[in-house]
């Protein structure tokens, strides 16, 4: 989206995964140049180095920055007068802290799929390497970026619903309601095998999105958390369905809830906030409706883009005319976009905000980590409460 920042050139974007038979790679290469205000430039982007060159092409990366692991692309384009700008970590799970350590202490700034890292450990250590160099870092839990997720957000924060009793967020599918790992597919391998996903399975994979949404949208503190994880295709190393009791600061209560076995449903992310005031109900299936509620009156559904009432933040994050519908892509780019508007700046020499930022950021990636490791305690003892505020929570 359009930015005053002074910058006279598009920002060059390197990308790490993304090879053939990937999903996100691609995902995040088209909305890194969505908007024209970056190129993509350089990639290492296989683990496999044979790979890794033969997917160059696909994504018009000349031959001499197609490299063959990020640790090469990371020392040749450091010393490069044109080095990128940023680079996009598109890889599994496991492999996510060792490149974005990488990047940063080279001084780059990184856009990480979500989870952030592997466990909190890793989390908070590179939260750490994050502050002492000062590059910018986004996490993409691109739902956020969805112009009426913004529009509840602002609703939200502004009073409009008066004070928040109840958060309702769930992510359900049902993919793996078979053991389709079993059949070597790509992405339900790796996202089902504890050695590359981590401690969780359907609570790592997209859990964290509905909590991620629940924060972003409300500004909830949490406090404390109870969960139960189950398994239900028997042989599955992780979890396929878990729920998820949260207790928030100001008293309002939450729910989590995720499934990847529930017969017919595909990407059903959907969130529900009650509050004094009136309510709100988002479906990421339905991206371009937001539904208000308030008792004695008739339900309002407000529009991507479609008229006076809506605030500064949903008209920021839409790109076409009422009626066209916008979803995925969009959303993806609208991190992207944010998270440009902090590199211009930083690279102007101008302050840039780190914590309290509209895309989502490495306090929101180590909340992320603490969201899964405290729901996996918590159902190994069969849903005993725990703390679930990190010290360094986003406000």
């Amino acid at each position: 989206m359009p930015t005053n920042a002074p910058l006279n050139r598009k920002l060059r974007m390197g990308l790490i995964g993304g090879g053939q038979g990937a999903f996100i790679g691609r995902v995040h290469a088209t909305a890194g140049v969505l908007d024209n205000r970056a190129a993509l430039v350089a990639g290492a982007l296989s683990s496999d180095p044979a790979r890794a060159k033969a997917s160059a092409p696909d994504y018009d990366i000349p031959a001499e920055r197609a490299y063959s692991s990020y640790k090469e692309m990371a020392e040749a384009e450091a010393k490069r007068a044109d080095k990128v700008d940023f680079v996009s970590v598109a890889t599994p799970n496991h492999t996510h802290f060792e490149i974005a350590r990488t990047f940063v202490e080279a001084g780059f700034n990184v856009i990480c799929d979500k989870p952030m890292t592997f466990d909190l450990v890793q989390a908070e250590e590179l939260l750490k390497i994050v502050e002492r160099s000062g590059v910018v870092f986004a996490v993409t839990h691109n739902y956020t970026g969805y112009p009426l997720v913004r529009q509840a957000r602002e609703m939200i924060q502004s009073g409009e619903l008066g004070e928040i009793n109840a958060v309702r967020s769930n992510y359900i599918q049902g993919w793996l309601r078979t053991r389709l790992e079993s059949s070597d597919q790509k992405q339900a391998k790796w996202r089902t095998d504890p050695k590359q996903s981590g401690a969780a399975g359907a609570f790592g994979d997209i859990a964290t999105h509905a909590y991620n949404l629940a924060r972003f949208m409300t500004g909830l503190l949490p406090k404390q958390i109870s969960c139960l994880l189950k398994t239900f295709e028997e042989g599955r190393a992780l979890d396929d369905y878990g729920v998820a009791a949260i207790r928030f600061d100001n008293g309002a209560l939450g729910t989590v809830t995720a499934s990847q076995i529930s017969h017919g449903r595909e990407n059903d992310l959907f969130i529900e906030v009650d509050g004094t005031k009136a309510a709100v109900e988002w479906h990421q299936e339905e991206p371009n409706k937001l539904i208000v509620r308030q008792n004695g009156q008739p339900h309002k559904v407000y529009t991507r883009n479609g008229g006076p009432y809506l605030g500064a933040a949903a008209g920021a994050a839409s790109r076409l005319p009422s009626g066209h519908p916008e979803a995925f892509f969009e959303a993806f780019a609208n991190v992207y976009g944010a998270t440009y508007d902090a590199i211009v700046k930083k690279a102007a020499g101008e302050k840039v905000e780190g914590v309290n930022t509209v895309y989502p950021n490495v306090y929101d990636g180590v909340e992320g980590m603490l969201f899964i490791q405290q729901c996996v305690n918590s159902s190994k003892e069969d849903g005993r409460w725990l703390p679930l505020r990190h010290p360094k929570a986003r406000k």
